[in-house]
């Protein structure tokens, strides 16, 4: 039923325009920035407006004239009347039914709109390509509806667009979450898909606790609100299928926050295995523990191209080891002979030095392979279609789990690239890699030289055509690289700070919007796609995975 809430305003000073219109309302009516109204426009055509600001007026012509009337500042001073008063709303259009897009005009009635009219002013009627990203709310009871939101997948994978950055303040924007969410409603929709040249694979990395190695264990916790909205957004409440669990390697436990007994099970199971790094397999990607180095004089470059390409007694070398004790050879002042005499010896100290500051922390830098142990590199090359890979490098410190994101990177960019000898229509059509704390990695701050953002730059620019699709998370948006932003083709903006929205990042959000970012609830997200017409205001159920209380 349609709900006649007010009238157009427009003023000498306040004229409604082809982009956004005013109306006054009644005081008492609750009205909320997001929400769609409708107004009756020429033609017998309806225009479509997302209300954007709400002011409260009255025809007290001061501040002052308002403290006189409570008698001279009598808080509990009654007025005999009350001030004649309204809201006073502005509206932004984002349609009309018959494509009229001239003024509406005043005294012009509004009204809320209903399900089908949301759908229609949002654009969420013509999503082509579905996928479920949560559900929008409106209005006050018993006006008040539910509506599940879907991007055009086509526009979040590929190939129309790709790419999507995620930011909030860590723990109450639920970053995380989020982008499980997500990435379950895609598994869901290839699951059941029969196009036999579409299919999807997912790499990862658990950076936080044990957030994310039991994915494929259910939420015994999840609340039946929840399993009503999963339903309504056509979802199955069920975790993740064909997970697969790489631990880094330690001799006596892996270097994780989960549990023993999880380990235990999984690795009994055949879904969880520790990974190594091998010399003679891995020197090529002895650059990345250097990705954080600031090497404007590229040093740091040629000391790596020296011994990756066996230069002077580097040829011979057959373990991480005996790599360090020839680098530390390199740190003597005298004898010179069969060295590059360009590269000096405080170069070669301050390598040596960044290098043993990553070997010591870790045991994933090993001789060989033992039972139940694997590469990283070797099983991306081989991963299946739907397989769910989280690689877990919670526990690891800074430059380690560098390395081992940059790796993964690279190794899957290799597989898409086709260098890697195998059969092409075996290989997931997409892949979709997901990281938090993405500004670690693709920050301003970050060095030009940084192989890792040398790589992230080339994924989010070209890996679109590729089938390389990148989910990165960080707290603060502002802080990533103009080019990795700008090559995404969907955001999700959950609570952030004063502060934050104050940055040029923001400057296209409304100002009512920016206030609304910093008080969002968690399971609260702003978002924006190429196929909507507008910021939508939307929530998102909880995990359908097993959660840790305390991470």
């Amino acid at each position: 039923m349609t709900k006649r809430i007010g009238k157009i305003i427009a003023t000498e000073k306040m004229p409604t325009t082809v982009d956004e219109f005013y109306f006054w309302t009644d005081k008492e009516r609750v009205i909320k920035p997001f929400d769609v109204v409708k107004v009756e426009h020429i033609k017998n055509s309806v225009t479509f407006g997302v209300v954007e600001e709400i002011s409260h007026f009255t025809d007290s012509p001061s501040f002052l004239a308002g403290y006189i009337s409570s008698d001279f500042g009598d808080v509990d001073h009654k007025a005999n009347t009350e001030r004649i008063g309204m809201n006073y709303v502005k509206a932004r259009v984002v349609g009309n039914t018959e494509g009229i897009f001239t003024p509406t005009l005043d005294g012009h009635l509004v009204s809320l709109a209903d399900e089908e009219d949301v759908k229609k002013a949002l654009g969420l009627d013509e999503i082509k390509n579905p996928l479920p990203c949560g559900y929008i709310e409106m209005y006050e009871s018993p006006y008040d509806i539910q509506i599940p939101v879907h991007y055009n997948s086509h526009f979040l994978i590929g190939p129309e667009g790709a790419h999507l950055n995620i930011s909030g303040i860590s723990g109450l924007a639920a970053k995380t979450s989020y982008a499980m969410f997500l990435l379950k409603a895609i598994q869901n929709q290839y699951i059941h898909s029969n196009k036999e040249n579409e299919s999807v694979a997912f790499v990862i990395l658990n950076v936080k606790g044990r957030d994310l190695v039991a994915i494929d264990e259910p939420n015994n916790d999840i609340e039946e609100g929840d399993k009503a909205i999963y339903k309504m957004l056509d979802l199955d409440p069920k975790p993740f299928t064909n997970v697969k669990y790489y631990y880094p390697y330690s001799k006596e436990y892996p270097t994780t926050y989960a549990s023993k007994e999880d380990v235990k099970s999984q690795t009994k199971q055949g879904k969880a295995f520790q990974f190594k790094y091998i010399y003679e397999d891995d020197k090529e990607s002895i650059d990345l523990l250097f990705s954080n180095v600031d090497d404007p004089t590229q040093t740091m470059e040629s000391i790596v191209n020296y011994i990756s390409t066996g230069q002077g007694k580097f040829g011979g070398i057959t373990n991480w080891e005996e790599l360090s004790k020839e680098i530390h050879e390199h740190t003597k002042k005298g004898d010179t002979s069969g060295r590059d005499k360009e590269i000096t010896v405080s170069s070669w100290r301050k390598f040596y030095r960044l290098f043993r500051k990553t070997l010591d922390k870790s045991s994933i830098f090993a001789n060989r392979l033992g039972e139940g142990e694997v590469r990283l590199k070797e099983q991306i090359k081989n991963i299946q279609k739907n397989d769910v890979y989280v690689i877990d490098v919670a526990r690891m410190d800074e430059e380690t789990q560098g390395f081992v994101f940059g790796d993964v990177m690279r190794a899957v960019y290799d597989l898409k690239l086709g260098q890697i000898e195998r059969k092409e229509s075996d290989i997931p059509s997409k892949i979709i890699v997901f990281i938090d704390e993405l500004n670690k990695y693709a920050s301003k701050d970050v060095p030009k030289s940084s192989p890792i953002l040398r790589q992230i730059l080339d994924i989010t620019e070209r890996g679109r055509s590729l089938g390389i699709i990148l989910f990165g998370a960080e707290q603060f948006r502002s802080d990533i690289h103009d080019r990795v932003k700008g090559n995404c083709s969907s955001y999700a903006y959950g609570r952030t700070n004063a502060i934050e929205v104050s940055k040029g990042d923001y400057q296209y959000v409304p100002p009512v919007y920016k206030s609304m970012l910093t008080r969002l609830k968690q399971g609260e997200y702003i978002i924006q796609n190429p196929v909507f017409r507008s910021l939508l205001n939307i929530k998102f159920p909880k995990p359908i995975y097993k959660q840790f209380k305390n991470g």
